[in-house]
């Protein structure tokens, strides 16, 4: 008995290198699966589109933003300021941004939720290459090492997603929404979100992973009814009409509803909590949410072997890591420091070069209490 089991044993670890050997075969002859083999292209041309079609989205998403954020720039450097909605230069970018948006929502009518949401990442560490090169900001060695893990970790996503293929029709989606394991994963879900919102209105909680986590639980049925949305409308495209159906106009007010409310949380968040903070913790809260609605209502792990599951979760670990680095302590490095410029003070003239003492406070900041700056340094007169 014992070498029987150790033989199925070995049978399974062989498999397992079978599959792994599969995925990563380039050009061979034959049934490779590998990222560069034509047997691969020809089972995978539908998620390769919308592979691209997230990955062009997010880096159009990434350029809107660096052009908002210049438009924001220029306008705080005008005098009289103007309000920022009034600069073509950010509706340039609101322009880009929806853009970038339509992008990512035709993509989940090609790809599985768990290979599109994961390539969220590209529209952060794209972000910071755009700023980078055109904002002159610094590049750190922490960006460096973000954006390859970033890159890294997309490659194994790419590579080790679910291979599944399903036409997304309306009945379809009737089906997978009254399934009873859908059932389940609601109830589950809106009693987390019950309790977090208890806490979060009636306690006055405001802790970023309440915020946060209502905002993932919110997106777990916004990637749901964006996809059966998106997947319903390529389907009447490509197939049959499927926007006749009750179930398409239930999804679509979902897909709206969620929307709103995570807006809601999202900017509760940002008013609260710096850039830096917000974008690696949504990006993780998000992704994970997302991937855990793609496998329950979608069934999209089902049948795959527990190696490929393994280096795909190990691909979105490189991923959010890549996230974390590159955003953080972004923010600390540019906040202005206040200070006077003594020598546009009226009735004043600055007689010699005063330095500042390294154990006290900046030169020209403004002390908490009212008592005057005493000089460190120099002499001050009247004129």
């Amino acid at each position: 008995m014992a070498a029987l089991a150790l033989a199925d044993s070995g049978d399974a670890v062989r498999a397992a290198l079978d599959e792994l050997s599969r995925n990563f075969t380039y050009g061979a002859q034959g049934g490779g699966n590998g990222s560069l083999s034509g047997a691969w292209y020809r089972r995978n041309q539908i998620h390769l589109f919308g592979v691209l079609l997230a990955i062009l989205g997010n880096l159009v998403i990434s350029v809107s933003l660096n052009i908002q954020k210049y438009s924001h720039l220029r306008l705080a450097h005008q005098e009289p300021p103007r309000p920022f909605f009034r600069s073509p230069v950010w509706w340039g970018g609101a322009v880009l941004m929806a853009v970038g948006e339509t992008g990512n929502f035709a993509a989940y009518g090609f790809a599985p939720i768990t290979l599109v949401a994961p390539l969220g990442c590209m529209s952060v560490t794209g972000s910071v290459f755009i700023s980078v090169m055109f904002l002159k900001e610094n590049l750190r060695a922490s960006d460096l090492l973000g954006m390859t893990l970033a890159f890294a970790g997309s490659y194994l996503l790419v590579n080790f997603a679910p291979n599944i293929t399903q036409a997304i029709s309306a009945r379809t989606i009737q089906c997978y929404f009254v399934g009873w394991q859908f059932l389940i994963y609601v109830i589950f879900e809106i009693l987390i979100f019950c309790i977090l919102l208890y806490f979060h209105k009636r306690k006055g909680m405001n802790h970023i992973v309440i915020l946060l986590t209502l905002v993932a639980l919110l997106a777990s049925l916004t990637v749901i009814s964006v996809k059966a949305v998106s997947g319903m409308i390529t389907f009447s495209v490509m197939d049959k009409m499927q926007l006749t159906y009750p179930i398409f106009y239930i999804m679509f007010i979902i897909m709206i509803a969620s929307c709103v409310f995570q807006v809601k949380f999202l900017n509760q968040a940002t008013k609260l909590y710096n850039t830096a903070a917000v974008v690696p913790v949504s990006h993780v809260l998000f992704t994970t949410s997302a991937i855990i609605a793609g496998i329950i209502f979608y069934k999209e792990f089902f049948g795959a072997a527990f190696l490929t599951i393994f280096i795909y979760f190990f691909g979105c670990f490189l991923s959010f890591l890549g996230v974390f680095l590159v955003t953080r302590n972004r923010e600390k490095e540019h906040l202005p420091q206040s200070y006077i410029d003594f020598g546009n003070i009226p009735g004043k003239q600055m007689l010699d070069k005063v330095q500042p003492d390294s154990n006290g406070l900046p030169y020209g900041t403004l002390p908490d209490g009212s008592d005057s700056t005493k000089s460190q340094s120099g002499e001050k007169k009247e004129v």
